[in-house]
């Protein structure tokens, strides 16, 4: 059996109107590991893990995950979690509910899946019954990153999932992205806090050496 990578990105190009954003880009993210890449705003992390995610389409080049083009399939989705795109919350249901909805729809049930810890871990627990809506910006980066780590995945792919978190939210989450790799799965992550990005078990790139050809 051959163990493909869980990313493969070469020669990807993205432009919005004449403006270039990504060029000649090439990825590689093996199995089992995490990569964090950083880089200025606006120097095109988030539309490369909107690209990576199959939620945007490039006009050029070629992306594999796990070996296979990455796609709006039942499978590629089974796979892949991400938080590239902000989270849709369903009008009435509380912020435990949404987590019991996301395990139930992949197969668990809320206690296998360890539900009330994650909230607990998360600094959650105190608003489990509330709306999303009404949590705040922390709050609800904290239920979006429980959402995506509670149910069952290969590849995370986490746009600046520290944004909004305080030093202490920060550290839970990196030790909880750490143990995901420590485990076997794969990340691939934007953020601008290489201290983080290493606590997440991450190694570190720039967009620039992301350009083929780049030294």
């Amino acid at each position: 059996m051959v163990d493909h990578p869980a990313v493969e990105v070469d020669g990807l190009y993205v432009s919005y109107g004449s403006t270039p954003v990504l060029v000649d880009v090439a990825l590689h993210v093996p199995a089992g590991t995490g990569l964090c890449v950083t880089g200025e705003n606006g120097i095109g992390k988030s539309t490369l893990l909107r690209c990576v995610s199959s939620l945007q389409r490039p006009d050029a080049g070629t992306i594999k995950i796990f070996g296979s083009p990455a796609g709006s399939t039942p499978e590629f989705w089974r796979q892949v979690v991400t938080t590239a795109d902000p989270p849709t919350w369903y009008a009435g249901l509380t912020a435990r509910e949404h987590a019991e909805l996301v395990c139930r729809a992949h197969g668990q049930t809320p206690e296998d899946a360890g539900v009330d810890d994650a909230l607990d871990s998360l600094g959650l627990a105190a608003h489990a019954d509330a709306i999303p809506p009404s949590l705040s910006s922390g709050q609800k980066q904290r239920l979006t990153l429980a959402l995506a780590l509670l149910r069952p995945s290969s590849l995370l792919i986490l746009d600046e999932p520290e944004q909004r978190l305080d030093p202490e939210g920060r550290a839970t989450v990196a030790q909880m992205l750490d143990d995901y790799v420590a485990v076997g799965g794969s990340l691939l992550m934007a953020s601008h806090d290489e201290a983080f990005a290493v606590a997440s078990g991450a190694a570190i790139t720039t967009m620039e050496s992301l350009v083929a050809g780049a030294s």
